[in-house]
């Protein structure tokens, strides 16, 4: 009970605040809607502003993890006050603050989409999916390629993991034996599964072998 009010409250609020930034948005008032995202860092979640951005993807997700649990819920609001942040920003014209605040939004949404967290708020694999797109004209950085790496894995686009793994490689980030794993893991798959993750178990095999050569 205690829960389910207590998510009921987050969305509640989470909505009114992102109908608040929207309303301000069409009123072209950005800064003052920029303002609201400040404040919303600052006070709903338990951590202060500076600290949330501070925080890396990662330490954020260890931050709000008390026994083991981690409050999903409260990190999918975080990325979605990142996400419009990153849009605002867009707006403006601010590119580098834009890409920054989406870089945030879709690490903490690749990281709830492995940990499997239910949807509450907005779907994370496909918050991921679209703000990748997004964020497609600009390099990553490499630890957010790794990160994407296994998310890809894990949603089981295998071409595309392997794609970014072997940039990875090329930029000498990881040591081909972690493509290696990647590909000793994916063996496991069904083969329709492969398939349908762009690559068969001839062409696994292959990217194996010619690894090992």
């Amino acid at each position: 009970m205690f829960r389910r009010d207590y998510l009921m409250n987050m969305i509640e609020q989470m909505t009114e605040a992102i109908g608040q930034i929207l309303q301000l948005k069409r009123e072209l008032k950005h800064q003052e809607a920029l303002l609201v995202i400040d404040e919303l860092l600052d006070k709903r979640f338990g951590l202060s502003g500076k600290l949330i951005r501070s925080l890396s993807d990662k330490d954020l997700m260890a931050v709000l993890t008390t026994n083991g649990i981690i409050e999903t819920d409260k990190i999918q609001a975080i990325a979605v006050t990142f996400k419009q942040e990153s849009e605002l920003h867009a707006e403006l014209g601010n590119e580098d603050a834009s890409f920054v605040s989406g870089l945030k939004a879709v690490q903490l949404f690749m990281r709830l989409s492995l940990v499997g967290a239910e949807p509450t708020i907005v779907n994370p694999t496909k918050e991921a999916e679209q703000l990748l797109e997004q964020l497609k004209a600009y390099e990553l950085p490499a630890h957010a390629k790794q990160l994407q790496a296994e998310w890809l894995e894990g949603e089981g686009q295998f071409a595309r993991a392997e794609d970014v793994l072997y940039e990875l490689l090329e930029d000498e980030v990881i040591a081909k034996e972690e493509v290696e794993a990647f590909y000793r893991r994916i063996l496991f798959c069904e083969d329709e599964r492969l398939e349908a993750g762009g690559l068969p178990r001839e062409e696994v095999q292959y990217g194996l072998e010619s690894l090992q050569a």
